[in-house]
């Protein structure tokens, strides 16, 4: 077998997307052959001795892809520290998976587990810009200058501009709005930072699409493997947008 990057490697046993896997490396937390590895080695899984933490990194398992209504207060995580309960603890299948993003413990609604790291790559990398669609209980009703900034992007504390959304308001309820919100990136709990920034304070967060993947009429704590349909779904999208991405940049003329 012919050496591979060691973050594909690992990836491939799922152990996370292969960004995950590359800080895992540079943390030392990975050895090949009893030294510590670093980013961009390569190595042979069937002829090196490959550990993370000191334990064996197992042969690739099947792929399994699951999807989750995350309900609130469960982390977005494999692990708790201190007890709280995570999405792994609502789906007991044997393989190792990992969730493709994060919803923050508040939030509630869709998430993807797997143990493709090279899928999950994929759709969590920017570039590829996969849409993921919520629904938004704000305690007030925006005006149209809220709306407009939340459409053209909002200046975050930390100096960045957040990429333009799609936003409407589906429903007014009470003194307050849901609001349907669509993006094509993944700020750390970048919808309450936004709204929060126009005034608008977050009662309630549902994420209802990832892609090509909906809620539909999931429960909380609900989950199912994806079909073989929307695994190629999936599949698609992600070629799709990075070919188009490729096509739309402008080339360099020739010197």
């Amino acid at each position: 077998m012919p050496e591979e990057r060691l973050q594909k490697i690992l990836a491939k046993a799922g152990l996370g997307s292969r960004r995950t896997c590359e800080e895992l490396i540079a943390r030392g937390r990975v050895t090949v052959n009893g030294e510590i590895a670093h980013l961009g080695q390569k190595a042979d899984p069937t002829r090196d001795d490959i550990r993370l933490d000191g334990q064996r990194v197992k042969p690739a398992e099947a792929l399994v892809y699951i999807v989750l209504y995350k309900p609130r207060f469960v982390l977005s995580a494999t692990e708790s520290d201190d007890g709280r309960k995570t999405v792994r603890d609502l789906v007991p299948v044997p393989q190792r998976v990992y969730p493709v993003g994060r919803l923050d413990l508040e939030s509630e609604g869709l998430m993807l587990l797997t143990n493709d790291g090279e899928l999950a790559n994929r759709l969590m990398h920017p570039r590829y810009g996969h849409e993921k669609e919520y629904r938004v209980l704000v305690a007030r009703r925006p005006d149209m200058r809220q709306l407009d900034a939340l459409r053209h992007g909002v200046v975050m504390e930390d100096g960045t501009r957040t990429r333009p959304a799609d936003v409407r308001i589906e429903r007014t309820q009470g003194k307050g709005a849901w609001l349907r919100i669509v993006l094509k990136e993944g700020k750390k709990r970048q919808i309450r930072e936004m709204c929060r920034l126009t005034g608008l304070p977050v009662v309630r967060l549902i994420r209802i699409r990832i892609g090509p993947l909906r809620l539909k009429n999931m429960k909380p704590g609900e989950w199912r493997h994806l079909t073989e349909d929307e695994v190629a779904m999936l599949r698609r999208g992600t070629q799709s947008a990075g070919q188009s991405r490729r096509k739309s940049r402008p080339r360099m003329p020739r010197r």
